[in-house]
């Protein structure tokens, strides 16, 4: 699915456009979660916390934070919608309203939440609606999960800076956890496991490249 929409993004891109906005339409009926929800709240493990986030092509997502020192894990999945147990082939229909996220395992004593968050808006452009780069539509959507009131607040409270920095609005949905579901097994470290791919060396690389380049003190020491 992702090598079509980098074909056709990089040669027709005018009708990339066209079929995003279309998209963009037609899934703002399907996306459903409620933002008064009360959230739910993961309890650490083994002192290890976890966070959610849904940022474009999970792929990319993954291995942008499993760059980050503190981050022990990166889960690629679904999260968002109002269907359960959904897949990547009912996912990208756009009718189950789920976005593909990431769970982020990490340790709260190297790696705060809002660090994570500042990765987040850091690593992708913050002002595309339903979609990140070649990835259009209401399953590739822009969403910060949130599991208590602090963390809301430290995620609302980056959205309106930067908001004002950039003078634009910034698509970032800010939703209450529900339920993250796993995503396939051929999904997971998909961009470590499949350098060859075209996605991966024209999209995933040089996004994960731009990340590190611009939070070089985040990053983990290679051995």
């Amino acid at each position: 699915m992702k090598n079509i929409l980098y074909i056709i993004w990089s040669v027709v891109l005018l009708f990339s456009s066209c079929q995003s906005n279309s998209q963009s339409t037609n899934n703002k009926k399907e996306v459903t979660q409620n933002e008064n929800t009360t959230p739910v709240r993961v309890k650490p493990v083994d002192g290890l916390e976890r966070a959610y986030f849904a940022s474009g092509c999970f792929w990319c997502v993954e291995a942008i934070y499993e760059s980050v020192k503190g981050v022990k894990e990166s889960i690629s999945g679904y999260s968002g919608g109002h269907t359960k147990n959904p897949t990547y082939q009912s996912s990208n229909t756009g009718r189950t309203g789920h976005a593909e996220a990431v769970e982020i395992i990490y340790d709260p004593k190297i790696v705060s939440f809002s660090t994570l968050v500042d990765v987040y808006f850091g690593s992708q452009n913050p002002t595309q609606v339903n979609g990140q780069g070649p990835d259009h539509g209401s399953q590739y959507r822009s969403i910060i999960f949130y599991q208590n009131e602090e963390q809301k607040k430290i995620i609302k409270d980056k959205k309106e800076a930067l908001a004002k920095k950039l003078n634009r609005r910034i698509a970032a949905e800010v939703l209450p956890f529900q339920k993250f579901w796993k995503g396939e097994a051929y999904h997971q470290d998909y961009e470590k496991r499949n350098p060859g791919n075209p996605y991966i060396r024209n999209i995933s690389v040089p996004r994960l490249k731009r990340f590190q380049a611009k939070f070089p003190n985040l990053i983990k020491e290679k051995h």
